[in-house]
């Protein structure tokens, strides 16, 4: 279920991307101040009804992908009434986590551009208000009905209403890990930084940005296009290089800038109020096979201690794990069904014993950021029929939802009579 609603979620942010893109068609439906179009419509009932075996053409389908959308108008609508906000920072990481999930189904960020015949950058900064209304309506709904409380008694009337149809508590891995960052060595990052002072050096002595840019920037969504990032707002990029692009004058180079992903010459090209047409040169710093050698062996020498008996799990991730917020708990990532888990982890993981703490394993974050971890099978959790006792937490969840989904739909219809909506099909 966990894979199919990403799936869902990076076509909705793509397919609504490329409608950006076309000549307005027929407008169905009008919420507030937001239009939804036919082809908006079609498209996310084609991908619904592929993914159910249905009929896109079914006017239930079409019906109910309209109905969700309305919803999410109306949640929009009432966010702004309420003067909801969302950070810059949100709407960066939630674009980035779209995008990463995106570019693992097509197995490259080339791909994804050649795909949709422009930059990753430019994708980024094309659906950036559309991205910031969806977490708009996201966190007036959190708001609303982010902490339902449920009663004991509440939870077992759901269960013996509901538990002939609840079918089988799937199997389950609980899970817990000690992951190590590497950290690039102060020879490699010196050899990038001295690389990048080197080019600004030929660029201020007259050298060809675009061509520098294409030979040696280490940013594949503008380094064909010459390091040309076009015209951006404050917000989208990393906070080190937007200080030092908004403090540029028009054609002046900036000094050498340095920000999580590497090290960046900006030139400003154009001002525009509070846009700035830019363009860069990114030097990644390179990997570090000896940190990540040390690194490897650090997590080798934590198992060894383990298997020794030299101290706990939950000593060993506080004291050294790079996921601060699982360290905090011992390691513990949690419960998770079989199907929830990558194709790495669960290989890694599922032919574990319990107790037992697999060999250090490479752990991409996203495309900018890796590790290494050793991961524990704390318990493994086989298929079974649910019991109000033995899966009470389970249960409850359910019924949490039961009961939000509930007020939710309850809620929704008075929006309906106080927000101005319209179908027009």
């Amino acid at each position: 279920m966990i894979k199919s609603i990403g799936k869902y979620v990076m076509f909705l942010f793509l397919t609504g991307f490329l409608n950006a893109q076309e000549v307005l068609d027929k407008v169905v439906a009008v919420v507030d101040n937001e239009i939804i179009l036919k082809s908006e419509l079609e498209n996310e009932a084609a991908y619904y009804a592929i993914q159910r075996n249905l009929n896109p053409k079914d006017p239930e389908v079409l019906k109910q992908i309209l109905n969700l959308k309305i919803e999410e108008k109306l949640l929009y609508a009432q966010a702004a009434l309420d003067s909801v906000n969302v950070s810059d920072d949100d709407v960066n990481r939630q674009i980035e986590s779209q995008l990463n999930y995106f570019i693992k189904q097509y197995g490259s960020v080339e791909k994804i551009e050649e795909l949709y015949g422009m930059s990753i950058d430019r994708i980024k900064r094309e659906f950036r208000e559309e991205t910031r209304k969806n977490l708009m309506a996201q966190t007036m709904r959190q708001k609303k009905f982010g902490l339902i409380e449920i009663t004991r008694p509440e939870v077992e009337n759901f269960f013996n209403k509901y538990k002939d149809s609840l079918g089988v508590i799937s199997e389950k891995l609980k899970i817990a890990h000690i992951f190590i960052n590497p950290k690039a060595g102060d020879r490699v990052k010196l050899e990038s930084l001295e690389l990048a002072k080197s080019l600004l050096d030929s660029l201020k002595g007259g050298a060809p940005f675009e061509e520098f840019a294409k030979k040696y920037s280490g940013d594949p969504g503008s380094a064909e296009n010459g390091g040309d990032l076009g015209f951006v707002k404050r917000g989208i990029f990393y906070p080190e290089f937007e200080a030092a692009a908004f403090a540029l004058s028009e054609g002046e180079l900036s000094n050498v800038v340095e920000s999580p992903v590497g090290f960046h010459i900006i030139q400003l090209i154009e001002r525009r109020g509070e846009s700035i047409h830019a363009r860069h040169i990114l030097i990644k710093i390179k990997s570090d096979d000896a940190a990540d050698l040390r690194t490897i062996e650090l997590l080798s020498e934590i198992k060894d201690s383990l298997t020794r008996g030299l101290n706990s799990f939950e000593y060993f991730a506080e004291k050294y794990s790079s996921d601060k917020e699982s360290a905090k708990n011992g390691g513990l990532l949690g419960e998770f069904e079989v199907s929830q888990l990558d194709k790495t982890l669960l290989n890694t993981v599922y032919k574990l014993k319990e107790g037992e703490i697999s060999a250090p394993k490479r752990l991409d974050i996203d495309r900018n950021s890796y590790g290494f971890h050793i991961v524990k099978l704390l318990q493994k959790i086989p298929e079974h029929l649910p019991t109000i006792d033995g899966d009470y937490n389970e249960i409850k969840k359910l019924a949490e939802y039961e009961k939000r989904e509930r007020l939710y739909k309850k809620w929704i219809t008075e929006l309906k009579e106080k927000i101005f909506w319209e179908i027009r099909l």
